[in-house]
């Protein structure tokens, strides 16, 4: 055979390689649909206890149905995914008018869905996102996009993966309310969880997951747990992302650098729950108005989904 004709028959087998290849594990335009969806005037910022709230719930709920997510609150139908709760807030992250009296709201709920995995290991990991923003404040929508629709998009896609490929251990995957509010949502779950909280071996949070301009995200939490630094360090390996450490610990001088207590993984931290935490550095549009989903770039976003979801199923095949 000549070697022009040799060659030719390497392109074609490496084409036909290339195209045997499967599927990419995450869906961009689906990704992007749902923050679309959730950041979208009609949901009206999402604040917790709001009809904008109510309706990213049901969003929320319906596709954790569709997906086929087992209810994890043990009730049957829809309502069973929803932990229902109650709180008062002064206010965390969320803007509020100047001397506003605290802010009481009964009608808040988590979204809590299940896959059993298919060891009889009773250890349960959590993979959590909150859906709630900032809302409506002096008459300007704040929609949210990467705070935290992309979470809640990031989270949806795991969840899809995982009921496609039975994972070893059991999942909680859980859309959380209330965290612009001072976490609340994470509270409730922990006080109340529907597994005995010591079977819990990981929160694996994500919080703003769409946007960097450097192609970074960081993972925090391995100062409190090393143990998870080697896991870490191979999703690290294999990203199309940088995957940087760090916001674990306070800085001298700067101890917002620290993230410990910045999202709902504070509350499994407080409870002896080791967490990681998925997130990017914050950028002009958080907590603005201007957090639209316009400004999120869907090949970033697509390569931070394929890492977070890497990184659930390393932790799923290496934690005993």
């Amino acid at each position: 055979m000549r070697r022009r004709d040799s060659l030719l028959v390497v392109i074609i087998a490496f084409a036909a390689a290339l195209s045997a290849r499967a599927p990419a594990r995450v869906d961009v335009d689906r990704l992007m649909t749902t923050v679309r969806t959730l950041a979208s005037p009609a949901m009206e910022g999402r604040r917790a206890g709001t009809a904008g709230g109510r309706m990213a719930r049901q969003y929320i709920r319906d596709a954790f149905a569709e997906i086929g997510l087992e209810p994890a609150g043990g009730r049957a139908g829809p309502s069973g995914y929803e932990q229902r709760f109650s709180f008062t807030s002064t206010g965390f992250h969320a803007p509020a008018k100047k001397g506003s009296a605290p802010l009481r709201v009964d009608d808040a709920a988590n979204i809590v869905g299940r896959i059993a995995g298919r060891d009889r290991s009773s250890r349960v990991i959590v993979v959590s996102a909150h859906y709630d923003h900032d809302g409506i404040v002096n008459g300007t929508l704040y929609p949210g996009a990467d705070d935290n629709a992309s979470g809640v998009a990031a989270l949806l896609e795991c969840a899809r993966y995982l009921h496609a490929h039975q994972p070893r251990h059991t999942f909680l995957f859980a859309a959380f309310d209330g965290e612009e509010l001072g976490l609340q949502g994470a509270r409730a779950f922990v006080r109340t969880p529907p597994v005995a909280l010591q079977s819990i071996a990981l929160d694996i949070n994500l919080d703003m997951v769409s946007r960097n301009d450097r192609n970074e995200i960081y993972a925090a939490g391995t100062s409190h747990y090393p143990s998870l630094k080697p896991v870490l360090e191979d999703v690290q390996r294999r990203a199309a992302v940088k995957v940087l450490f760090g916001h674990d610990r306070p800085s001298p001088g700067h101890a917002t650098d620290d993230w410990t207590m910045e999202s709902d993984h504070g509350v499994f931290h407080q409870a002896h729950v080791p967490f990681v935490y998925f997130g990017v550095d914050d950028h002009p549009d958080y907590h603005q108005p201007t957090d639209t989903p316009d400004k999120i770039d869907p090949a970033f976003f697509g390569r931070v989904t394929e890492m977070l979801l890497d990184a659930v199923l390393t932790f799923d095949e290496r934690l005993r």
